[in-house]
């Protein structure tokens, strides 16, 4: 704090752990972007007062700790109002408030989403790791959940050809879920970024899953989905990208055994794959055009 006025990460945290009048997480985002403080969005809702009630703690003092706390832990920070916040993430709906990071943070990350089935077939992890591998080789950044059978496959692809990864994972940043997955969530951290949207001890949740689901979609440029059933996760993250605007790239085995799959397939931005080739050539596609509509901008502002 400053001459007594709370900065934007004090005054965020306090609104999340407080939610004054009742107030959602998403409401509290919205606010908070509508007015670009959170400082004012605080002050909007609490009226000052000379000192705190005899034995409380003051939200933001309360805040204020816990910040210094979870930054000893060595995570990073970001608030929705942060420079750093990832770009693509801000444009969902769904943007989480605050994000808890540990390894490197790239501007304007280029990253595709491999996802699919925890109880994942032999050709599934084949295709998650050759794909993570080609994307890995152009420089783009494979995101995946840092969950058992596709994800785990895509991670590890991405590290041995050595490219960069990131988990957005479903718990706080301080826990390991798996356990099985202890070293690759250590060795993403020293070596690519991990992700969480949560409080840095909370556990794992179904909802969890699901939201972050929504967050992967956000940060990358599209979701492709190796393998997934009725009811996934995957399947999840392929309706919330459609809706994103972002592209999503199914499996020939996706669309074969699923319903859910076959009536996506009309939707515009999804494409269907027989190959790893026909992956890369729709990844390509999207870089090809980001690129010639960064240098339109660029060229617009000069």
């Amino acid at each position: 704090m400053t001459a007594g006025i709370p900065d934007e990460s004090v005054a965020l945290v306090a609104l999340l752990q407080t939610r004054p009048d009742g107030i959602s997480w998403s409401e509290i985002t919205a606010g908070v972007l509508e007015a670009g403080s959170a400082v004012r969005v605080w002050e909007g809702l609490h009226q000052p007062t000379l000192m705190d009630a005899p034995g409380e703690t003051s939200p933001l003092v309360g805040a204020a700790r816990d910040l210094a706390e979870w930054a000893d832990q060595g995570n990073t920070i970001l608030t929705v109002l942060d420079p750093e916040y990832p770009e693509r993430l801000k444009s969902i709906h769904q943007a989480p408030p605050i994000l808890f990071a540990r390894g490197s943070l790239v501007e304007k990350d280029q990253g595709v989403s491999v996802v699919g089935s925890r109880n994942a077939s032999p050709r599934g992890l084949e295709i998650a790791a050759n794909v993570a591998h080609e994307l890995a080789m152009r420089k783009v950044t494979v995101i995946a959940g840092l969950a058992a059978g596709i994800d785990t496959a895509a991670h590890r692809a991405a590290l041995d050809a050595g490219g960069r990864t990131v988990a957005v994972i479903g718990t706080g940043i301080n826990k390991v879920y798996p356990a099985a997955n202890r070293a690759l969530h250590e060795e993403i951290a020293a070596k690519g970024l991990l992700l969480s949207q949560f409080w840095p001890d909370a556990p794992p949740q179904k909802h969890t899953f699901l939201m972050r689901n929504a967050t992967m979609s956000g940060y990358g440029i599209a979701t492709f989905v190796v393998e997934a059933g009725e009811i996934s996760g995957a399947r999840a993250q392929a309706r919330m990208a459609v809706e994103h605007g972002r592209p999503v790239i199914l499996t020939d085995l996706v669309v074969e055994r699923n319903q859910w799959a076959k009536l996506l397939i009309d939707r515009p931005g999804v494409h269907v794959a027989e190959s790893t080739g026909d992956v890369m050539a729709v990844v390509d596609g999207l870089i090809k055009t980001q690129a010639f509509v960064g240098d339109a901008l660029q060229n617009l502002a000069s």
